[in-house]
């Protein structure tokens, strides 16, 4: 009987196909990387790229750059022209949300806090934010220490400054950036350090104008992105919003002002 034979960079697309249909590696979540895949199936990097090129034209796995390769998922859209929370974002796309805190302390305020809320003292809670059970984003919040006094850590976990703080809000500042995940916030959300992440201050004010919260979120480049509907105003090929930054002085340059 003439046997049949078998393309390996196939037989491995079969084999991930049945393991992400199992729920191995759920939605968003990064897989073993090419060398991980490479030594678990004794093939070549060379085959496995082809076996995982196969499921991403089949819309199963995605890559991007600095991250390697992660169960493909639409990424959740977070608009931008109303104040709202991760929860309730993750909630309209259909996610379960879920929190997990991190460190809950009232701490003096670092420097750049103590600029925006003209506090001393500042309650300051780290948490993990999750959509589906796998890490969406890591979030610092800190309010004044005479507004958040009476919070406990079991309260800050199941409902938002929002809702608990007694105050009436207005609206926000959002200041939206890219970098590259640190060691902490790598471990936190689950990839690798010096991958590319989103990071976004917001400066919550109640409706005297005066900044009642401040708010760091950072998350994975490939999980969400950001969305806002702009008004018919005058033609522009700018987008709107937009603010150039300094560039920061050259070591030459600090070092030539520090000599004057």
């Amino acid at each position: 009987m003439r046997q049949v034979r078998t393309i390996r960079y196939k037989e491995i697309a079969v084999d991930l196909r049945r393991r992400l249909g199992a729920g191995e590696y759920t939605a968003g979540r990064l897989l073993p990387s090419e060398a991980e895949l490479s030594a678990a199936y004794s093939a070549s990097r060379v085959t496995i790229r082809k076996a995982l090129e196969e499921l991403r034209t089949e819309g199963l796995v995605d890559s991007r750059q600095g991250f390697g390769w992660f169960v493909a998922e639409a990424p959740v859209r977070q608009p931008l022209a109303r104040l709202a929370t991760i929860e309730a974002q993750l909630e309209a796309e259909g996610l379960r949300s879920e929190r997990r805190i991190t460190d809950f302390a009232f701490v003096p305020a670092p420097p750049e806090v103590r600029a925006v809320l003209g506090v001393d003292e500042v309650l300051s809670v780290r948490r993990v934010n999750l959509a589906d059970g796998e890490p969406f984003a890591r979030v610092t919040v800190w309010c004044p220490e005479r507004l958040g006094r009476e919070l406990s850590l079991s309260q800050v976990e199941e409902q938002s400054f929002y809702d608990l703080l007694p105050v009436r809000f207005g609206g926000a500042t959002q200041t939206i950036g890219a970098d590259a995940a640190g060691p902490l916030d790598a471990e936190l959300l689950g990839v690798p350090v010096g991958s590319p992440v989103l990071v976004c201050r917001r400066v919550t004010a109640d409706v005297a104008g005066t900044p009642v919260l401040i708010g760091d979120y950072v998350f994975p480049a490939h999980r969400t992105e950001f969305t806002v509907e702009l008004a018919s105003t005058e033609p522009s090929i700018a987008p709107g919003g937009l603010r150039l930054l300094e560039p920061a002085p050259s070591p030459d340059q600090r070092g030539e002002s520090a000599s004057r």
